[in-house]
């Protein structure tokens, strides 16, 4: 049946069509580096959970390169780390990553940038993928990290922010919010 307005909202085939071998398991045992986990979240305007969203991940590995050919830099790849995730939110809007903790990689200009993770969020009715950072609470070089630079708002930069698990070391709490009055801070790219 055609489309009669031209245009439709995107989803929610996501978790029929768009599966990833390994899902939210982007680090073995094997892998170098500091293993965490990242307890996320994903929710709406009014903190519903979004139950058909898919989080993408993509990062640098322990010694901050990553696993990417246009990567040129100087620095070992870790074959035991592709350093790409994708992970489907359940019921309550929640998914669960395993990974390590990712170096600082150089940016523009030579400058570093403090150990982060770039997400992607595709959902029902966003007609264009959503990009984030996560980046770690106290951690190191975000003081200086030239994109947490740009937010201006100290409330707004917290948006990018994962914390850690008063209760068990090595596990990162990140929410996703797609609206509202803390809304995560979204990259036009």
């Amino acid at each position: 049946m055609p489309i009669e307005s031209g245009w439709a909202t995107v989803g929610p085939f996501f978790h029929a069509v768009l599966p990833w071998k390994d899902g939210g398991v982007m680090a073995g045992p094997e892998t170098k580096g500091e293993p965490i986990t990242i307890l996320g979240r994903v929710l709406d305007a009014e903190e519903n959970p979004i139950n058909d969203a898919l989080i993408e991940l993509w990062q640098a590995n322990a010694g901050g390169k990553y696993n990417h050919p246009e990567d040129t830099q100087s620095g070992e790849i870790d074959p035991s780390f592709q350093g790409f995730g994708r992970v489907a939110a359940d019921a309550e809007g929640s998914f669960t990553v395993k990974t390590i903790k990712p170096g600082p990689v150089r940016g523009l200009g030579n400058s570093w940038q403090a150990p982060h993770i770039q997400i992607s969020v595709f959902a029902r009715g966003v007609l264009k993928r959503l990009v984030t950072r996560l980046y770690f609470e106290g951690g190191p070089g975000n003081e200086h990290d030239p994109v947490l630079a740009l937010i201006e708002d100290e409330e707004r930069r917290e948006t990018l922010m994962a914390k850690p698990d008063p209760k068990e070391s090595g596990r990162w709490h990140f929410t996703l919010r797609l609206g509202g009055p803390r809304e995560t801070v979204f990259f036009d790219v």
